[in-house]
């Protein structure tokens, strides 16, 4: 198989063959219906994960050139190593396909758990899991809730439960595969094992160090290397990152109002309450106190 066979599929991409609407930047949940024919049957890789669930039927994969059949109740995590051919579907297949970046994960989850409950996605050769009937209808209950408040236009606290509900299945995935397979070997690529070096010093340190140098000295590389590795892998530069970590942390102070602006700004080791508010409107588009407001509403 020539690389020049292998097309590069991104979930826009997928939404548009599979007539469905967006969903938000960095997560996109599927539940397919019955009697689907097979979408297409060329070689491909995605830049983002995926997490496949067959529900009912089967259907024949070429994952990496090694073909695995999934049937009912089975479950495959997929990377972007993985260059992905579909072979065969039977008519009765049903699955669920819960698709997320990097970005979603490092900004949503690995800064509050660590790298090792997701190790099974960087398996170059994921084995498949088999679901008892009772862990594939909590599967399938617990997708359909994600798939229904990830496609909300408005609630207060989507992006929580968005992530509780996320989390919740990633756990339970990662606790049946280290129960099934407890010596597979954790593969990261040297840019993976950078990135995730670089999101555990910026969660102990984004209160108190912005500048990329100060992360880059850490890890031992360049500024140069290091924004570059996070740009190919989340699509944000390391200044970007850092600035999304502050503006995440200044919003959940803002929203707490035993807190001044003033006290924020010094938490967050700010010069003074003005610089703040200018590095804050920069962001967010309004200043801290008009997003005090708007959350008061």
């Amino acid at each position: 198989m020539r690389n020049s066979e292998i097309k590069k599929l991104t979930v826009n991409d997928f939404i548009e063959i599979l007539g469905e609407e967006p969903q938000p930047e960095g997560l996109f949940v599927y539940i397919s219906e019955k009697n689907e024919e097979i979408p297409f049957t060329f070689p491909f890789k995605s830049p983002d994960y995926s997490l496949v669930h067959i529900i009912s039927g089967s259907i024949k994969l070429r994952v990496n050139l090694i073909s695995k059949t999934l049937s009912k109740n089975e479950t495959i995590s997929l990377s972007p190593k993985n260059v992905i051919q579909i072979l065969e579907m039977s008519t009765d297949l049903q699955f669920i396909n819960i698709n997320f970046s990097t970005d979603f994960i490092l900004e949503s989850f690995l800064s509050k758990t660590g790298v090792e409950a997701f190790d099974y996605f960087t398996v170059s050769n994921t084995p498949k899991l088999k679901l008892t009937d009772n862990e594939g209808e909590t599967l399938l209950t617990l997708t359909k809730l994600l798939r229904h408040f990830n496609k909300l236009k408005k609630a207060v606290f989507k992006k929580e439960i968005v992530k509780n509900i996320f989390g919740t299945i990633m756990y339970s995935y990662a606790e049946l595969f280290k129960r099934h397979y407890p010596d597979m070997k954790v593969e990261l690529t040297r840019q993976e094992e950078l990135a995730f070096r670089f999101w555990k010093i910026l969660e102990e340190n984004a209160t108190t160090e912005r500048t990329v140098k100060f992360y880059a000295d850490a890890l031992c590389v360049t500024t140069g290397h290091l924004s570059k590795t996070l740009k190919q892998l989340t699509g944000k530069t390391a200044s970007q990152l850092i600035d999304d970590s502050v503006i995440m942390e200044a919003r959940l102070l803002l929203e707490n109002p035993q807190y001044s602006i003033a006290q924020i700004a010094e938490n967050l080791n700010f010069s003074d309450q003005s610089f703040f508010g200018k590095y804050f409107k920069k962001h967010i588009g309004l200043s801290p106190s008009q997003y005090r407001n708007e959350k008061r509403k």
